[in-house]
């Protein structure tokens, strides 16, 4: 679990991105669980929670967020009002990954709005939703419908982030000791 919190999660750890979500096979929900209690008692002091969004066949979606910087988000006025046509109906974290959960469990289809809570551009989110996916102008953590060159740089920062911690991660590194306090 830990070697996938490093490969999918490291710019959220090292707090240079809000989230990464990820998802891996587990045998057992209840050794999953008793797992993010013990890692969300450490990185919970680093503004770092774990949560799971869905579990369906042996396989759980995983969300790694900073708890602060996504409540920042979620109150911005534009992105309040894009997950309100969405059914969220408030803004504080706790209640918006409940929702965010419900919508896994009751859709047939990924809820392209968690591109919010992973701190995407929210025109890069509204860009995908309306090209079901395609036409986008780059495609990397996630897919570009706006600022292209922007992007490409944060997906590089962010990959020489998974690199090192990798390398860190390798040589005997902890999870705690790779997170990076808020």
């Amino acid at each position: 679990m830990e070697r996938f919190l490093i490969e999918h999660c490291s710019p959220t750890l090292a707090g240079l991105k809000t989230a990464n979500l990820f998802s891996c096979t587990v045998d057992s929900v209840s050794e999953l669980n008793l797992y993010l209690h013990k890692a969300n008692d450490e990185l919970n002091k680093k503004d770092v929670f774990l949560e799971i969004l869905q579990y369906r066949n042996k396989r759980a979606v995983i969300l790694v967020y900073r708890k602060s910087r996504l409540q920042r988000e979620l109150q911005d006025i534009n992105v309040s009002d894009f997950l309100s046509s969405y059914g969220y109906d408030n803004d504080s974290v706790a209640y918006c990954i409940e929702r965010l959960k419900k919508r896994f469990e009751y859709s047939d289809s990924f809820p392209h709005e968690i591109g919010v809570f992973l701190g995407y551009p929210l025109e890069d989110v509204i860009g995908f939703i309306e090209n079901g996916g395609k036409n986008s102008k780059f495609s990397g953590f996630w897919k570009v419908y706006s600022d292209e060159y922007s992007a490409v740089k944060l997906f590089e920062r962010y990959n020489k982030c998974r690199r090192i911690y990798m390398q860190l991660f390798a040589g005997g590194r902890s999870i705690m000791q790779l997170t990076v306090a808020a």
